[in-house]
C-alpha cells in the first residue's frame, strides 16, 4: 500500500515540478496482446537529452471465470517512474532508460493451472529506438528487464484456493516488449 501512494505522488509531482517544452503520451500496442492490458505512459523533456517518464499498466480481466479447468488471468497493476537518456535529441533515435517499478499481480492458468499472486518492487533497465513518423508522432520500439524482490502466494489452480507455497524472493524478469505509439506536444 505504501508503494502505491509513493508512485501516485511521483506521477502527480513530476509534471508540476518540471516546466518543459516537450511532453509526450504513449501507449504500448504489445501490452494489449497480453490479455488486454490497458496502459499509458507520459514523458516530459527536462533537457536536450533527458526525459522523465511515468507509466501505468492495468489488466483487470479474468477469462472463463468459474470454470476451474480453463480459467486464466494475468491480472495486475503496474506503476513505474524513471528517466530516459537520448544520445542525440529527446524523442528521436536511440534511448536507454532506468526506472523504479511496483506491481501487484495475480496470474495463472495460462501455461499451467498453477497460480501466483503477490507484490513485486524493483528496478528496470531498458533500451530502444524512437522512429519519427511525423513532427508530433513516433513509433517507439524497446526491450527491458527488471529485477527486485517479490512476496507471493502460489495456488494449485486459478479458482480452487489451495495454497501450495508462499514466501519472498529476488527475481530478474523481462519487463516489456515495446512497440508504442507516442504523441509529442
Amino acid at each position: 500500500m505504501k508503494h502505491k501512494i509513493i508512485f501516485t505522488l511521483m506521477l502527480i509531482m513530476v509534471p508540476l515540478l518540471c516546466p518543459a517544452q516537450n511532453w509526450s503520451v504513449s501507449t504500448n500496442l504489445v501490452d494489449y496482446v497480453s490479455l488486454g492490458t490497458l496502459n499509458a505512459e507520459g514523458g516530459v523533456g527536462v533537457g536536450r537529452r533527458v526525459t522523465l517518464q511515468a507509466s501505468a499498466r492495468v489488466n483487470p480481466w479474468t477469462f472463463h471465470k468459474g470454470d476451474p479447468d480453463s480459467q486464466m488471468q494475468n491480472r495486475h497493476q503496474t506503476y513505474a517512474a524513471g528517466i530516459r537518456y537520448w544520445p542525440w535529441h529527446i524523442y528521436s533515435g536511440w534511448w536507454i532508460s532506468g526506472m523504479a517499478q511496483y506491481q501487484e499481480y495475480n496470474r495463472g492458468g495460462i501455461i499451467s493451472q498453477r497460480t501466483e499472486e503477490g507484490d513485486a518492487f524493483g528496478l528496470a533497465l531498458g533500451a530502444g529506438y524512437a522512429l519519427m513518423l511525423h513532427e508530433n508522432l513516433n513509433l517507439d520500439f524497446g526491450l527491458g528487464i527488471w529485477g527486485g524482490q517479490k512476496t507471493y502466494i502460489t495456488y494449485a489452480c486459478p479458482s480452487c484456493g489451495r495454497i501450495t507455497g508462499k514466501g519472498s524472493r529476488w527475481f530478474i524478469l523481462p519487463n516489456e516488449i515495446r512497440v508504442a505509439l507516442q504523441y509529442i506536444f
